[in-house]
C-alpha cells in the first residue's frame, strides 16, 4: 500500500502568495529602485543583479522536498513581518534606504514563516539570507574598510616587493619605487573582490555537502584569499612600474584587476573545496559534495493532500495593504533643502587673515560627492604658517553620502595619527590631531556642523542624521577642518593657539554657508 503523501496549494492559497508578493513588490519598490542604482554606479555591489536569481533557484531546487513536507503556519511570521515594516515605515520617512532593504528580507522571512512554519522554513532560510549580500554598506562603513584595505594591501604588497630584492620605501597608500611612485587608489583596496567573493562563498557554502565547520571554514577563507590576491596584485604591478614605468603598469592595471584577479579567487576557493573533500574520512562524489543533485519532485505521487489556507498569511497582506495605503497617504516629503550661501561667495579676508581658494581634483570630488565644498588657503603677516580651510557640504546625505572622517582619510596621504584628543573650545567640541611624515608635523582640527549641531563624536553625529531625517525632514551637514603645519622652529602650542585665533574670525560667519 503507496502511503506517499505529496503536499499541494490550492488555488486559493495561490492566490493569497500571489498577492503577497504584489504588496511588497508595491511597498519595497522605491527601496529596491535605490539599490538598484548602487549596483550600476558601484563594480564592487554590481554582482547584486545575480543573486535575486540565484536564491530563486535554491528555492526552487528544494521543490522536491517541500512537497514532502506539511506546513505549519506560524504567527510568529506575522510578528516578525511587523517588526520588519515598522523598521520599513521608519525607512521610508527618513528616506534611509538601508532600513528599507533591510526590511524587506525580514518581510520575506516573515513571510515564509507564515506560509511554511518552523519545520519547512530550513528549505527557505539560507536562499533568502544569501540576499544580505546584495545590499551594499552604508558610505561611511565602506570608506572606513576602503581605508584600512587600503593600507593593508599596500604593506602586504610591498612586503612582496621587497622579497623580489627591489627597494621600496611605503607612505600610507603611496609606493615609492625612487623613480617612479605608486599610488593604491580606494579601486584597489581589493573592496570590489572581497563582496562578490563573499557572496559566492556563501553560496558555495551552502552547496557543500560536508560539515558545518568546513562550510563556515570556506565562507570565511574568502577574506584572507581576497586580501592576497590584492596584494599579490598590487606587488606585481610595482615590480612592473619598477621595469617598465608607470604607462605598461597602468594598462596591466587595467587588465588584471577586474576579471582575471576574481577567477583567480574563485579558482582558489574551488581547489579549496576540491582538498576538503579527498581528505575527508568518508569522501563522496563531486556531484553529490558540490550539491548539485536537484531534489526534484518524484513521479510516484502517491496520496495528493491540499494545504490548508495560512491565516497567518491572510493577516500579512492585510497589514501589507494598509501599509502600501498608508505611505501612498502620506504628504510629499520632499526633503527640506535650507536656502544658504554658496561657498564660492566665501569672503577671502577674515580680519587679517587673506584667503586663496583651491581646486580639488575630479577624481577627488567624484568620490566625495558634495553638494558644495571649499579648500582655501588663509595667510596673515602676523603668523609664520598658512591654515587650510576646508569644509565639505551635503544638502542631502538621506542615501548614505555623508562627509569621509579624516581618521579615514589622514593615513591613506601618507601621514600618521601621533596624537589624537577631544579638545572643548568654549561652546565648540573638536578633534585635535597631530600628524606626522617623515619631520614634517601638521595639526587638524575637525568636527562635524550639521543642522545647529557641532559636534566632535562620529557616532552621535549618525545618531542625530537619523533623528534628525525622521522628525525634521533634514539630512544636510557638513564636515569642517582646519589645519595648519607645525614649523621647526616652533612648538604644537603656537600651533594651536593659531587655529583658535582663526576659528574666532570664522565661527560667526559659518551658518551662513551651513544652515541652523
Amino acid at each position: 500500500m503507496n502511503t506517499h503523501i505529496t503536499w499541494r496549494i490550492n488555488w486559493l492559497q495561490w492566490l493569497w502568495i500571489i498577492l503577497a508578493i504584489g504588496l511588497i513588490t508595491i511597498n519595497f519598490w522605491g527601496g529596491v529602485s535605490e539599490l538598484m542604482l548602487r549596483w550600476d554606479k558601484q563594480e564592487e555591489y554590481s554582482h547584486g543583479y545575480m543573486l535575486p536569481f540565484v536564491s530563486g533557484y535554491f528555492i526552487w531546487q528544494q521543490r522536491g522536498l517541500i512537497e514532502k513536507i506539511e506546513f505549519s503556519p506560524s504567527w510568529i511570521g506575522f510578528i516578525v513581518v511587523l517588526l520588519a515594516l515598522l523598521v520599513f515605515i521608519i525607512g521610508e520617512i527618513s528616506a534611509l534606504f538601508i532600513l528599507i532593504d533591510y526590511a524587506l528580507i525580514g518581510v520575506l522571512l516573515g513571510v515564509a514563516l507564515t506560509l511554511m512554519g518552523f519545520k519547512a522554513i530550513k528549505l527557505v532560510l539560507i536562499p533568502i539570507l544569501l540576499l544580505v549580500f546584495a545590499i551594499p554598506l552604508p558610505y561611511f562603513l565602506e570608506a572606513i574598510l576602503s581605508a584600512e584595505l587600503q593600507l593593508l594591501s599596500s604593506e602586504l604588497g610591498v612586503m612582496f616587493i621587497r622579497w623580489c630584492q627591489i627597494p621600496v620605501y611605503l607612505e600610507g597608500n603611496v609606493i615609492d619605487l625612487g623613480v617612479y611612485q605608486l599610488q593604491v587608489v580606494e579601486a584597489c583596496s581589493g573592496l570590489r573582490y572581497l563582496f562578490p567573493l563573499m557572496g559566492l562563498g556563501f553560496i558555495c557554502a551552502y552547496m557543500f555537502n560536508v560539515v558545518l565547520w568546513k562550510r563556515i571554514l570556506l565562507f570565511l577563507t574568502t577574506i584572507p584569499i581576497t586580501l592576497f590576491m590584492n596584494s599579490l596584485r598590487i606587488g606585481i604591478t610595482g615590480l612592473l612600474v619598477n621595469q617598465w614605468g608607470n604607462a605598461v603598469a597602468e594598462g596591466f592595471l587595467h587588465d588584471f584587476e577586474g576579471w582575471i584577479i576574481f577567477v583567480a579567487c574563485m579558482c582558489i576557493l574551488i581547489l579549496e573545496m576540491i582538498l576538503m573533500v579527498k581528505i575527508s574520512k568518508t569522501p563522496k562524489p563531486l556531484m553529490e559534495v558540490f550539491g548539485l543533485v536537484e531534489n526534484i519532485p518524484s513521479n510516484n505521487v502517491g496520496t495528493i493532500k491540499y494545504r490548508a489556507i495560512s491565516y497567518p498569511l491572510v493577516a500579512v497582506n492585510m497589514v501589507l495593504i494598509l501599509t502600501a495605503i498608508g505611505i501612498f497617504s502620506l504628504d510629499d516629503r520632499s526633503e527640506i533643502i535650507p536656502k544658504r550661501k554658496t561657498f564660492p561667495q566665501f569672503p577671502m579676508q577674515l580680519s587679517k587673515w587673506q584667503g586663496k581658494q583651491t581646486v580639488l581634483e575630479k577624481n577627488v570630488l567624484n568620490i566625495l560627492q558634495v553638494s558644495d565644498y571649499i579648500s582655501a588657503d588663509y595667510r596673515t603677516n602676523e603668523q609664520p604658517a598658512p591654515i587650510n580651510f576646508y569644509v565639505a557640504y551635503y544638502a542631502s546625505q538621506r542615501k548614505g553620502v555623508s562627509p569621509h572622517s579624516p581618521r579615514v582619510c589622514i593615513p591613506g596621504g601618507g601621514w600618521q595619527i601621533s596624537a589624537i584628543e577631544r579638545l572643548q573650545l568654549d561652546k565648540l567640541a573638536v578633534n585635535r590631531i597631530v600628524i606626522k611624515k617623515d619631520n614634517y608635523q601638521q595639526l587638524v582640527y575637525y568636527w562635524f556642523q550639521q543642522r545647529g549641531r557641532k559636534m566632535a563624536n562620529e557616532y552621535y553625529m549618525k545618531w542625530y542624521l537619523f533623528n534628525d531625517a525622521l522628525f525634521l525632514n533634514r539630512t544636510d551637514g557638513a564636515l569642517v577642518r582646519l589645519t595648519t603645519p607645525v614649523l621647526a622652529t616652533e612648538s604644537i602650542e603656537i600651533a594651536d593657539q593659531r587655529l583658535q585665533g582663526f576659528l574666532q574670525n570664522l565661527l560667526p560667519i559659518l551658518p551662513e554657508y551651513i544652515p541652523n
